[in-house]
């Protein structure tokens, strides 16, 4: 992403506890929501598990609410999804994170990835092999940037609905009332 000149940030879930098990007062807790607020676009990666996505990447999806008084943390955002398989291709985690990144009003885009044998596209060190797996995952990255920078100034206007806007009105209009009595 620093390619394409895109500053990062990683969340590493290590110790992130299950959602309602503890506050959301919990530093890893507070970590997430903050890059997720800090955040333009996000990248969801999960390996597949019993053909779904795993269960610790649900609860880091799990943990970041869908508002947060007023602000809705991740409206609006640019979203790509990819997973790793130690089998065969396949596209469930994908699926599932697309949809969910839906339902969270994230702006999702159209390419996405899925590395089979996930065991024999890493070397050594953790890095990904070139390969045609590596060109797509490269793909996704900067077509996310793309979505991103397409959508940085009218995402509000995306992702405004006319329930939203009919609800903040009625709340507007019942604190003036309030205000002058």
């Amino acid at each position: 992403m620093i390619a394409f000149g895109a500053e990062t940030r990683i969340f590493d879930p290590s110790g992130l506890p299950l959602p309602d098990e503890t506050p959301s007062s919990h530093p890893k807790v507070q970590e997430l929501r903050e890059l997720s607020l800090w955040s333009e676009g996000q990248v969801w990666v999960s390996p597949e598990r019993h053909g779904a996505m795993s269960g610790v990447m649900k609860s880091q999806i799990d943990w970041i609410p869908l508002a947060v008084g007023s602000i809705r943390p991740t409206q609006g955002r640019t979203l790509a999804v990819m997973q790793v398989s130690g089998g065969s291709q396949s596209f469930n985690a994908v699926n599932q994170m697309r949809v969910l990144g839906r339902w969270m009003r994230m702006i999702t885009i159209p390419n996405q990835s899925s590395v089979a044998k996930a065991y024999h596209e890493f070397d050594e060190a953790g890095r990904m092999k070139q390969s045609p797996y590596y060109d797509r995952v490269v793909d996704v990255m900067e077509e996310l940037i793309k979505f991103t920078l397409l959508t940085r100034d009218a995402s509000s206007y995306l992702t405004s609905r006319y329930s939203e806007r009919k609800e903040d009105a009625a709340k507007l209009e019942g604190r003036a009332k309030l205000s002058s009595i």
